[in-house]
């Protein structure tokens, strides 16, 4: 049994900071691609920003400069830090992975449940 769980997310000012997780735990061989994907109510999950195992970024033209991702490959965790937070960036914050189990199958776009962030402004 594999797992995705995100860190709570938070009410934040507009301009504010904050730094979400996701940790994937369970039957784990490796982890391949991670990264983080929003939706707005209203509309489809969008991507925010993903990274590689060899740490190679990228990262949607709304939030270059602002958000950072980054992993700690010993402990299976992507961050994003999230800096000059805006009222458009509220939304439900999704942790995504490929994951190869310990069984050897992989797990491609492997989600967590969510997490909500609101900037109020």
């Amino acid at each position: 049994q594999v797992r995705l769980v995100e860190s709570e997310g938070k009410l934040v000012q507009a301009g504010g900071s904050l730094r979400l997780s996701c940790a994937a735990s369970g039957s784990i061989s490796t982890v391949g691609d991670m990264g983080w994907y929003h939706r707005v109510p209203g509309k489809q999950r969008e991507l925010v920003a993903t990274i590689s195992n060899s740490s190679i970024t990228n990262y949607a033209d709304s939030v270059k400069g602002r958000f950072t991702i980054s992993r700690d490959n010993i402990k299976n965790t992507v961050y994003l830090q999230m800096n000059g937070l805006k009222p458009e960036d509220t939304a439900v914050y999704y942790c995504s992975a490929d994951i190869t189990t310990t069984a050897g199958y992989t797990l491609f776009d492997y989600w967590g449940r969510g997490t909500q962030v609101t900037v109020s402004s």
